[in-house]
């Protein structure tokens, strides 16, 4: 599923005009957005949780020429499945 097909479907089944909900999947995406800037972990029980990590700087390599590189220590997003998504998944 794509964003567009999100927002047609929330606007489908809750009756309302696609720039409605748009608005609405577009709000939610940037408060998650939003709280993983600031650190803060991003829980939707039953979904799973949103979550930053912190990944060190280390020495890689250019795998074209072989020549090593220093990666920079970064933030990156991680997301771990909640119990409900895992059991709906395996259930199939």
């Amino acid at each position: 599923m794509i964003r567009s097909e999100l927002i047609q479907k929330i606007a489908d089944e809750h009756e309302l005009n696609l720039n409605q909900a748009e608005r609405i999947v577009n709000t939610i995406f940037e408060e998650i957005i939003d709280a993983m800037s600031s650190g803060d972990r991003v829980e939707l029980r039953g979904f799973g949780a949103f979550s930053v990590k912190q990944r060190d700087a280390r020495t890689g390599r250019n795998p074209r020429t072989g020549e090593s590189v220093e990666v920079e220590e970064k933030c990156v997003p991680f997301f771990k499945t909640g119990k409900l998504l895992r059991d709906r998944l395996n259930d199939n």
